[in-house]
């Protein structure tokens, strides 16, 4: 046998060992009902805000009948959305549906889980040069290493308000001098969201970087026909990467497939860059009113954006 031959076997029988490893051969990718390639196409558009079937294809080497045969499935599932694109009307644009998100979610964690599982028994060393080959198989194998997707929104989970509750208290003390008062509002607000959270009419969006949550964003039901924004925050970490906007327009999305015909919001003043972002998703200010709170002087702001 030639050395490069040999060199084939090794290569053959790693895959052979990590396919295993990782369990992809199973029926089910990650115990669900979606195969290997299905997950992977919901974690690109998990991962992006829109995208064409083309640049799937294109990236992931897929056959585009094949792509476009499993895309009809999902969106016969409701787990994505096509819109026209606004540069070429021949295109769709494609994205995940708040279904989808809520789809995906518990296959991301997962997926994280089962690495974990796999990482956790090696030590630190270990684990470093274990990420070391990796990283050099995917260098000389002639894929650079990339940077991840900037972020991935999900919906709520266990233990994120208790983030909600911290961030909001410490990010708005270092950033405005707000006392302890607001952190005590924001804890009776997600306490009340929890206990009479409707997922038909309510919705929390959470957003993770490198596994770590950046962002949050919740929309709650104020009456049978409007929708309320509230708690949207954005960790100084994850800011420039569009991701106030992105939390914004989800509400905005979820909304109108609710069926609400009004959001509305409310605001301080200070907080300028929110202001700024509300106003570039098309809500206006409707109302001021001066207030004392958080141990300031401030003018309190609703804002509306009408869905009809």
């Amino acid at each position: 046998m030639s050395r490069i031959d040999r060199s084939v076997e090794v290569v053959r029988g790693f895959n052979r060992f990590y396919t295993n490893a990782i369990g992809v051969l199973r029926e089910g990718h990650l115990d669900s009902p979606f195969s290997l390639t299905e997950v992977r196409v919901l974690y690109e558009l998990a991962h992006r805000e829109s995208t064409t079937a083309a640049e799937l294809a294109a990236e992931l080497r897929l056959d585009a009948g094949y792509l476009s045969r499993m895309l009809q499935g999902f969106q016969r599932r409701g787990l994505i959305d096509r819109r026209p694109s606004e540069s070429d009307g021949r295109r769709s644009l494609l994205s995940l549906t708040a279904e989808g998100r809520t789809t995906f979610a518990p296959l991301e964690a997962r997926a994280r889980e089962e690495i974990r599982a796999l990482l956790t028994p090696l030590s630190a060393a270990d684990r470093g040069r274990l990420l070391e080959s990796m990283q050099t198989i995917q260098g000389l194998l002639g894929s650079p290493v990339r940077d991840e997707a900037p972020y991935l929104l999900r919906t709520h989970q266990p233990g994120d308000m208790g983030w909600v509750v911290h961030q909001h208290g410490a990010l708005y003390a270092r950033e405005y001098g707000w006392d302890e008062s607001f952190e005590a509002l924001v804890a009776r607000i997600v306490a009340d969201f929890l206990e009479s959270f409707d997922p038909r009419t309510e919705r929390c969006w959470i957003a993770e970087r490198a596994g770590e949550i950046v962002g949050s964003v919740f929309l709650v039901r104020k009456s049978k026909t409007v929708g309320q924004l509230r708690l949207l925050l954005v960790d100084p970490r994850a800011r420039g990467l569009g991701l106030g906007s992105r939390l914004i327009d989800e509400c905005e999305r979820f909304a109108r497939q609710v069926g609400y015909r009004r959001i509305v919001l409310w605001t301080n003043h200070v907080l300028k860059d929110a202001r700024r972002l509300y106003e570039k998703a098309g809500y206006r200010l409707v109302k001021e009113e001066p207030h004392h709170s958080f141990g300031h002087d401030l003018v309190g702001q609703t804002w509306e954006l009408d869905l009809r």
